[in-house]
């Protein structure tokens, strides 16, 4: 990687800033010594801290941000305040050019609207997306809406399945990604109106997609698809429960190796192994979800994460810089200018019929 890139870092935004995005930042520094970073925040709290990291220091430019959008804040007080908040002022560091992508841990819905806004959402979208990686028993999938949008039309969802499909060819390097919509169940007649018609719109093929139509949570884990689409609210309570279960599984494992002398001997002998399957289901090496959508690359880390997870988010904005996937989904959008991604109304394939009531039980 011989081309230097910059990289803009809220430095305010997250539970454990400005610490874990210092420290992340020193684990990323490791990791891509061609990257540079514009650490955006309140000067009199960050100088101290990198006096104590002189390595760091070498490759950052400090750039003072007075205030900070807090957890809290509701995104439209945070776009009519937030004029002098790292969060904005590091999002202004991408649309001026100064950094080629930028991260932040901070409020999700705060970075949204401001990316939205002062980015602009690429042509073709109407709303930007959350997209991550999941672990699957097949390897890795992309998961899309995280939680950016809570309710989705069936635009939406098909604007999502285009650029969760283009995510994974370019990042996961599949040929041909499956796409599937998160249901209640895979048939067709269930689930809400606006998945019906998503599908019906997928199915038609006015898309070159491989749609495998909709999958089941159980689908997820299994590595059904490449690509999940889900609105927010689905896929937020998806990715949270799938966190969830990863540490509730790490601790019966510990309290079972420390249950009796037999088993801390048993763990003696499987601890390589054991080590192995702590590092792939540690939430903090997935971290980083990518707004897809917004002509930026802009990469939200998980609030909560400490030092390494925000290095792993930190991983996420270099590659897609690296892979210059926004030059790339604005030509795949532009291959498409003359085909609206969902059809006029009139033009619109109906979604399926219910069938009667007892076809449909079970």
């Amino acid at each position: 990687m011989a081309e230097r890139l910059t990289i803009a870092l809220d430095a305010m935004g997250g539970d454990n800033a400005p610490r874990s995005v210092l420290r992340g930042a020193n684990i990323a520094r490791k990791r891509f010594p061609n990257v540079d970073f514009l650490l955006v925040g309140d000067e009199a709290k960050l100088a101290p801290m990198l006096k104590r990291m002189p390595k760091l220091k070498r490759a950052v430019t400090l750039v003072h941000a007075p205030d900070k959008v807090g957890a809290d804040d509701k995104a439209a007080q945070a776009l009519r305040s937030g004029r002098n908040s790292s969060m904005r002022i590091a999002i202004d560091q991408v649309r001026e050019g100064k950094a080629q992508g930028l991260v932040s841990a901070g409020n999700t819905g705060a970075l949204m609207a401001m990316s939205k806004v002062f980015l602009r959402t690429l042509p073709g979208i109407d709303r930007p997306a959350m997209a991550s990686f999941f672990p699957t028993m097949k390897g890795e999938s992309v998961m899309l809406d995280l939680g950016a949008n809570i309710e989705c039309t069936a635009e939406n969802l098909v604007q999502f399945a285009v650029m969760g499909e283009l995510f994974a060819r370019m990042v996961l390097g599949s040929l041909k990604p499956t796409v599937g919509l998160l249901n209640v169940g895979s048939e067709e007649q269930k689930g809400h109106e606006e998945l019906r018609q998503a599908a019906a719109i997928l199915r038609e093929g006015r898309h070159p997609l491989d749609f495998r139509g909709f999958i089941e949570g159980d689908d997820i884990a299994k590595g059904t698809v490449d690509v999940v689409v889900a609105d927010g609210f689905s896929g937020n309570v998806a990715l949270k429960t799938a966190e969830g279960t990863a540490r509730l599984v790490a601790d019966f494992l510990r309290q079972t190796f420390k249950s009796s002398i037999l088993a801390m001997i048993g763990y003696a002998f499987a601890r390589h192994a054991l080590r192995k399957l702590r590092a792939r289901l540690d939430p903090r090496r997935y971290n980083g979800a990518v707004f897809l959508g917004v002509n930026g690359i802009v990469v939200k880390s998980h609030g909560g994460s400490d030092a390494l997870g925000f290095a792993t988010a930190v991983g996420v904005a270099v590659d897609m810089i690296q892979y210059g996937f926004i030059e790339s989904m604005k030509r795949e959008f532009e291959k498409s200018a003359g085909t609206p991604l969902v059809p006029p109304p009139s033009e619109a394939p109906a979604p399926a019929q219910a069938p009667p009531k007892q076809a449909a039980a079970g």
